[in-house]
């Protein structure tokens, strides 16, 4: 078995309210810089045995889908 990294970035889905992008964005204005828009979004690292690139992806696929989604 090889020992593997998987990034996984969860984030709302459109339409959804995000008040900490808000905060921030309206903290970023008011230091000068323009922006058009800003998401926020949580990341996730796990670390995962397994015996191939594919397995791995395939077990960090599946950790997103059944419990980060």
């Amino acid at each position: 078995m090889t020992a593997y990294t998987a990034t996984v970035t969860v984030s709302l889905k459109g339409g959804v309210l995000d008040p900490e992008a808000e905060t921030t964005q309206r903290a970023l204005e008011r230091l000068g810089f323009e922006l058009e828009t800003l998401r926020s979004a949580d990341r996730y690292e796990v670390d995962l045995n397994a015996a191939s690139t594919e397995e791995a992806a395939d077990r960090a696929e599946s950790m997103a889908e059944r419990l980060l989604a």
